[in-house]
């Protein structure tokens, strides 16, 4: 076995009162990818960003190369060929994507900055990972999967050591997300050591030689990949067995009223004539491939995008043009993009928690003591890990700015409920979580829309399946036709309308 190129002895984190981390040990050995799991706020991001030079440690040793060392920086640790890839963006959207990969380390000759050698050697590294960006092109233009490609172009550009990535694939397509896999393998076959963070079990299996669970900010194992399942690593990460992941299917009676119905929906450039009805207590899933036009249909629904054709109806008989329309027939939309379109994550919980719903808390004047009760509420129904309730969203975990998100979107009370990826990027425990939700909220009488781009989700969750494929509507599944060979048939043309074979 090799010897560990990083190292982490006895780590412990506090910010406050709140202790994150209880002395964590952690190694990754040159020529190895070395798995790290648990759930949302088991204190994965933040041990990386110790061990990376973002954030020191309330106790513990670092050592490189077996000596300790003081990380006071990530420049010391990127000199040290320790380079991390975050969960978050780290780019500059108004810069070329070559002048990224190159920032605080540009190219220089006869005292100017040499363009012409950083697109060069940008070209090249992008070329590695089959990405067709232009090197030219600015950061604001790209699709957040081209994005995501570039920031582990800056990474793997450099002189690198030990490379440690926090979620790389919660981005990226399928092809592009083996196209990172190819990279990481040759990565170790040239001795690097790869520090992967996923919620992901399955690409766990497939890309790691070793995985260490935390749960709750302390070490619970470290295991060789080969001899355990990605039920093993579930059942460590929550520390119960997690066969019933999904809850059992209540089926709406068959003549459960329709509560929405969209006919012949045309959103510009996006969707073509959309037609499908959703029933009393039924949870109703949505696949497609990334680019089919599922959130575009759904934001033209509840009145967030302009269409041209078509109608939304609500059961009551009410026509929806707009999202205060979608609000007052008793739809609420949960975006798929937390951070920047469904909360405010420089603000405490409480703003977030009520914004859609402030005329509850008054009309000229807001009641702050009510406002306070309800977040404390929602914590406890929600089951939010939140140190302080005044602490700012971004300081909450993945999993439970989600249900941050989910609590506010409830606030207006719907009956309808329309869900885009909601367990994108959470762990195994929060998702089951999210997914009893949903169930109980439909066996209350609610309807809910779900967008996933995950089948096992869609299929342990939802009563029909409707499929789409670049903008149209391909085919609607139920019972026994749930499953993932006809999902990926009407996806790609192989089934259903304007079928290719």
């Amino acid at each position: 076995m090799s010897a560990s190129v990083l190292a982490g002895q006895g780590i412990a984190k506090s910010f406050g009162p709140v202790q994150v981390l209880f002395g964590v040990d952690f190694a990754v050995r040159a020529g190895e990818v070395h798995a790290l799991v648990g759930e949302n706020g088991a204190g994965k991001s933040t041990l990386m960003k110790i061990l990376g030079g973002y954030q020191p440690a309330s106790a513990g040793t670092i050592l490189v190369d077996g000596k300790p060392v003081s990380l006071r920086d990530s420049e010391i640790a990127e000199r040290l060929g320790i380079v991390m890839i975050h969960q978050e963006f780290n780019l500059a959207e108004t810069m070329t994507v070559a002048e990224n990969i190159f920032l605080g380390r540009e190219i220089v000759r006869h005292c100017f900055i040499d363009r012409e050698a950083m697109r060069r050697a940008s070209v090249k590294v992008l070329a590695e990972l089959e990405c067709v960006v232009d090197s030219d092109a600015r950061i604001s233009e790209l699709s957040v999967s081209e994005k995501q490609m570039v920031e582990i172009a800056k990474a793997v550009s450099r002189d690198v050591r030990v490379l440690i990535m926090d979620e790389p694939t919660a981005v990226l397509t399928g092809a592009e997300t083996e196209v990172l896999f190819r990279l990481i393998r040759r990565l170790r076959s040239q001795g690097v050591g790869v520090v992967y963070i996923s919620h992901k079990l399955n690409e766990v299996k497939a890309i790691s030689d070793r995985v260490t669970v935390l749960r709750d900010g302390r070490f619970i194992a470290t295991e060789a990949t080969a001899a355990v399942t990605p039920d093993d690593i579930a059942r460590l990460m929550v520390g119960r067995d997690m066969s019933d992941m999904y809850p059992l299917h209540h089926l709406p009676p068959d003549d459960a009223p329709v509560v929405l119905a969209v006919d012949g929906l045309t959103v510009p450039g996006w969707v073509e004539r959309a037609s499908f009805e959703l029933r009393r207590g039924e949870i109703l899933g949505f696949a497609g491939l990334i680019g089919a036009g599922r959130t575009e249909l759904m934001e033209g629904v509840v009145g967030l995008r302009s269409r041209s054709a078509g109608q939304v109806t609500a059961g009551n008989g009410r026509s929806i043009r707009s999202y205060d329309d979608a609000i007052a027939a008793g739809v609420a939309y949960l975006t798929e993009d937390r951070k920047k379109r469904g909360l405010l994550v420089d603000k405490p919980l409480t703003p977030n928690l009520t914004l859609l719903a402030l005329g509850r808390y008054g009309k000229i004047f807001i009641d702050l003591a009510a406002e306070r009760a309800a977040t404390a509420k929602a914590i406890d129904t929600y089951q939010i890990k939140a140190g302080d309730i005044d602490m700012k969203v971004s300081s909450l975990s993945g999993g439970n700015q989600q249900k941050l998100l989910l609590a506010k979107t409830m606030q207006v009370e719907p009956k309808i409920l329309i869900v885009d990826e909601p367990t994108r990027g959470i762990d195994v425990g929060t998702k089951h979580q999210i997914y009893l939700f949903l169930d109980e909220f439909a066996q209350g009488g609610g309807s809910v829309i779900v967008i996933s781009s995950e089948m096992p989700e869609l299929i342990g969750l939802a009563h029909r399946v409707v499929v789409m494929r670049e903008g149209r509507v391909t085919g609607t599944l139920a019972g026994a036709e749930i499953d993932e060979t006809n999902i990926v048939r009407y996806a790609t043309g192989l089934s259903g309308v304007g079928a290719d074979a």
